[in-house]
């Protein structure tokens, strides 16, 4: 009896631990990429690289042998003019020469000076060193270096070779176009039929960590062990694509795989994927080597690529944001939102960008810094939580109406915009009312404002009010002082009340509401083309409210809120707010529901109510729950008192690239990967949830299972997405 008594406690004790702990920001490693392209383009086919043990890059292309500067990041030629050509192999030896396999011979050398092999005149295709002999294939002759003398031989395999290794009883295995080759004592053995190869078309060998020769070909990759197979890995099964051209072992013991769409690393239980032109110059990889400190070094087809490592904190890789941030993507009067590149990844040239959604991005931005100010007191974190403020207030004051506000500005000399005004003839117009019939037929998208120094965009959705809402709510609690705190409040009652007097929808100047902007219940419970929005609607506007209430202690808010709570039952509305109906479904709505709960859960004091929110807040966290969100898995915990997915919301924070450029990804095209309509109808989406560093650059109100995702690298996105989940982290005490 006391054992079960003691095993209970314990129980309760461990399960208690884990309910309080938080998850320490401790070191990682995070990957970069960084691109060598040659300077001319008919030299940018790499087909072999080497990285010496003096850490020089040396590169062979169908045009010749170069090395990198590293200083000027220029590949210099070392071959002389009449001798440059296609080179097929490198390979160090112990003694720190470097052998290349060549279109007209073999060479040796260093740094400084190559010289040719005089006995070997002819196209050869590999070398490497074979039981302390340097060994070199030909185009029908294996060539053998005994001392100061070549020695040379017939060549038995197929006359196709791509590569060879030796074996650990004096022989040595040939990979080539028909087969693998094993040359022992007794003989030669060919390795060619489906139960021995997944096919005989092998480009590279390499042995991992416990022995095992791992063969590269077409297909995927085959397993030896004592010359039996003995593992497959296809594409099926986490290699993006069937042409397999190489494997190298990682330093770490990884096993590195180059395809014609990536790299492939196996740790010994996970495949981890590397493409598109965050990861590479190119996708077709040739060859890969790695340098001292464990950088990978890849060969494309269209220059080199390297995925480094640097060893950072959380903290550390929030700095880094926030330098981004400051430095690309804030613009006048405080606005932050995503910049525009003038060519795909050029951060040096860029201009900034206006986007339908600026209000309610840069109130995330105030939300975020008002986390971090409440987490460090720091004034910088202060001071820009004001201006940010200011800049959302003046979305207000710029329309000179009595709450409406827009969605953006931009400077009225600006020449491009998104959506410019237009005219919209009887024709064009009745095309586009039966494709939706909620929409209005909005011609003046944007309005000079008053003193001639803006234009302001009108169309504001429930989005934008959302947004606002959020970012006020907590800079009110945690940044201002009484006298932002009255012009806060003011604010606040200004835009609801305005909500209230236009029977609770958002009026335009036109006097029709938005094409989102409605909370009524005459549409929400009774308007079948409103049903979509019915639960994430009611929460919206309960908020609002709830909001308006907390700020100003007018019980009209109150009055207002139970109104709409009981006779016009938003409380039913309000738990399943989240739908999961895959015709329905869309993560912005998730998004706006992770911006609409907290003043809810923060201000409401009614247990009844509560209980109501409850649910709705456990409906919501089962439809992501499998979603890999950081951002909304600390919603969920700071508002429950759980600690559900934090070492995995690590995790997802420390993977999310460095680069925050939107690169195009393109999962759609991995083998590895199945297509499908789920979660979400409309979306083709992949069947498995790759990492943050295999999919798109993407916000909290993207769909991470899209299978195509970016935009080809013409915008960089400001990072304010991840630091906003980064710093709510922090302030919850999630993460310490």
């Amino acid at each position: 009896m006391n054992y079960k008594l003691n095993l209970i406690i314990f129980i309760y004790f461990i399960f208690s631990v884990s309910l309080t702990a938080q998850v320490k920001d401790t070191l990682f490693e995070q990957e970069y990429h960084e691109s060598y392209p040659l300077k001319n383009q008919n030299h940018n086919e790499v087909k072999t690289i080497l990285v010496d043990n003096q850490n020089n890059i040396w590169i062979g292309t169908s045009e010749g042998l170069f090395v990198l500067d590293k200083s000027t990041k220029k590949w210099i030629p070392k071959l002389s003019k009449e001798n440059q050509g296609p080179i097929n192999d490198l390979f160090e030896n112990t003694d720190g020469k470097i052998w290349i396999a060549s279109w007209n011979g073999l060479y040796f050398g260093n740094i400084v000076n190559v010289t040719k092999v005089d006995e070997i005149n002819s196209t050869t295709s590999v070398v490497n060193k074979i039981h302390n002999k340097i060994t070199a294939i030909s185009l029908d002759k294996i060539w053998i270096q005994n001392n100061s003398n070549w020695e040379s031989e017939n060549l038995s395999t197929s006359l196709l070779v791509r590569d060879i290794i030796q074996d650990s009883d004096g022989g040595y295995y040939v990979a080539t176009g028909k087969g693998l080759f094993h040359k022992t004592k007794v003989g030669i053995k060919l390795f060619q039929n489906e139960d021995e190869l997944i096919s005989d078309n092998i480009f590279g060998l390499d042995y991992s960590n416990d022995n095992k020769l791992w063969i590269a070909g077409l297909g995927g990759i085959t397993v030896y062990e004592n010359n039996k197979r003995v593992k497959s890995y296809i594409a099926q099964e986490g290699i993006p694509n069937s042409w397999v051209r190489c494997v190298e072992k990682a330093p770490d013991g990884k096993m590195w795989i180059g395809t014609d769409f990536g790299v492939a690393r196996f740790d010994g239980k996970t495949w981890s994927v590397r493409n598109s032109r965050r990861w590479l110059i190119d996708d077709r990889v040739k060859d890969i080597s790695f340098d001292k400190n464990g950088n990978a070094w890849i060969a494309t087809s269209n220059g080199v690529s390297a995925i480094k490592t640097r060893i950072m904190t959380l903290d550390e890789k929030e700095k880094y944001y926030k330098n981004i941030t400051e430095k690309r993507h804030i613009r006048k009067p405080y606005l932050v939102e995503k910049c525009k590149l003038s060519s795909p990844g050029d951060t040096l040239n860029w201009k900034a960008n206006d986007d339908d959604n600026d209000g309610q991005y840069t109130s995330m931005y105030l939300a975020m810094e008002s986390f971090r100010y409440a987490v460090t007191k720091n004034s910088d974190a202060k001071n820009n939580a004001k201006k940010a403020f200011d800049a959302l207030k003046f979305l207000q004051t710029v329309t000179e109406t009595n709450g409406f506000f827009a969605r953006t500005v931009i400077p009225s000399d600006w020449t491009e915009m998104a959506d410019p005004n237009e005219i919209i003839d009887d024709r064009e117009w009745s095309k586009r009312i039966l494709d939706d019939p909620r929409r209005n037929r909005l011609e003046q998208h944007w309005v000079l404002s008053k003193d001639k120094k803006w234009f302001w965009k009108r169309g504001t959705s429930s989005d934008e009010v959302t947004g606002h809402m959020y970012g006020y709510l907590y800079y009110y609690d945690l940044v201002a002082d009484e006298k932002e705190k009255q012009i806060i409040k003011d604010h606040v009652t200004k835009i609801v009340n305005y909500i209230i007097d236009g029977g609770y929808v958002f009026k335009d100047i036109d006097g029709k509401h938005t094409e989102w902007g409605v909370w009524a219940p005459e549409y929400l419970n009774e308007n079948p083309d409103w049903a979509t929005e019915r639960g994430i609607n009611s929460v919206e506007i309960l908020s609002y409210l709830k909001l308006a209430y907390h700020v100003s202690g007018d019980e009209f808010y109150q009055k207002e809120y139970y109104k709409l709570w009981n006779d016009y039952y938003y409380k039913e509305n309000v738990i399943n707010a989240k739908t999961t109906l895959a015709s329905w479904r869309t993560y912005i709505d998730d998004e706006l529901l992770a911006l609409a709960y907290p003043a809810l859960f923060m201000y409401e004091t009614d247990s009844e109510v509560l209980e109501y929110y409850k649910k709705s807040l456990d409906n919501w966290y089962s439809a992501f729950v499998n979603d890999d969100n950081p951002y909304f898995y600390f919603t969920y915990n700071a508002f429950t008192k759980n600690k559900f997915n934090l070492d995995r919301s690590i995790f997802l924070l420390q993977d999310n690239p460095l680069d925050l450029v939107r690169w195009k990804i393109d999962n759609s095209k991995r083998e590895d990967i199945i297509l499908t309509r789920i979660p979400i109808m409309e979306d083709l989406q992949t069947n498995k949830l790759v990492s943050p560093s295999e999919r798109g650059i993407m916000r909290w109100d993207n769909n991470p299972w899209r299978a195509v995702q970016g935009d080809g690298g013409l915008t960089e996105s400001d990072g304010v997405y991840w630091r906003l989940a980064y710093w709510m982290g922090r302030y919850y005490k999630l993460i310490e």
